[in-house]
């Protein structure tokens, strides 16, 4: 097994055409390295988002190749493709995305429950007491806070044990004390699971969370940084309200 969980090598993408063109990523090469938290920052049109996506499976690379794991994606079919995000990839994005007439918890299983394939209940079991759902299990979306919404698409996107989580923006509709602790919870994922995860963020403060830092500017990294997270920037999240 690889020691990286994503790659993207030599990556280009552009919208538009003509005077209308934008270059999104220009010959961008990235490599996630497997238990590790990474942040993905740079200002607005830097193409931060675009990196997550095209790395995700969620859009196609122009130029390059893109890996999770020992997979190459770059040419994949449709179908191929989103077996493998099913069964290899977590998602948490900025607006939740939880079905509203779900409850906390069949909005949790329900990516396995749609593919037909049984959680391990254990794990599960972990996932819930993790995230401090397990009185909440029961609400629906409208019933939940911001964060406990954000923390039950976190532990959607655990409870498959994916290979990598990629979160876009995670606590951009968040209260920065609900912000703070999505990212206690993310970096706990990284240190007591061994989960890898990518997060994209304009936020300096939720960056120093990661492990280390990529930095992009008008579709080229122009920065890669190692950094370690202070001991008091790895305690848990603070409790539910």
């Amino acid at each position: 097994m690889t020691e990286f969980a994503a790659r993207a090598e030599g990556v280009c993408k552009t919208y538009g055409t003509g005077d209308a063109r934008v270059t999104a990523l220009d010959g961008v090469t990235a490599r996630i390295p497997r238990g590790r938290f990474t942040a993905v920052m740079g200002p607005s049109g830097s193409g931060k988002s675009t990196l997550m996506h095209v790395m995700a499976g969620l859009d196609s690379a122009d130029a390059g190749r893109v890996h999770i794991g020992d997979a190459d994606i770059t040419g994949l079919d449709d179908r191929a493709l989103t077996r493998l995000r099913r069964d290899r990839v977590g998602f948490v994005f900025q607006a939740f995305n939880l079905v509203p007439t779900l409850t906390a918890l069949e909005n949790v299983t329900l990516p396995a429950d749609i593919a037909g394939r049984r959680l391990d209940p254990a794990w599960l079991d972990e996932v819930i007491d993790t995230v401090g759902l397990g009185d909440r299990l029961s609400h629906r979306p409208s019933e939940l806070s911001g964060g406990q919404q954000q923390r039950v698409a976190c532990a959607r996107a655990l409870a498959g044990r994916p290979e990598i989580i990629f979160a876009d923006e995670p606590t951009g509709n968040l209260d920065s004390r609900s912000g703070a602790g999505i990212l206690g919870f993310l970096r706990r994922c990284v240190d007591e699971m061994g989960q890898t995860i990518v997060m994209v963020t304009h936020d300096p403060s939720a960056a120093a969370r990661a492990d280390e830092v990529i930095t992009l500017t008008d579709g080229r990294i122009v920065d890669h940084r190692d950094q370690t997270p202070p001991p008091s920037q790895v305690a848990g999240p603070p409790p539910l309200r």
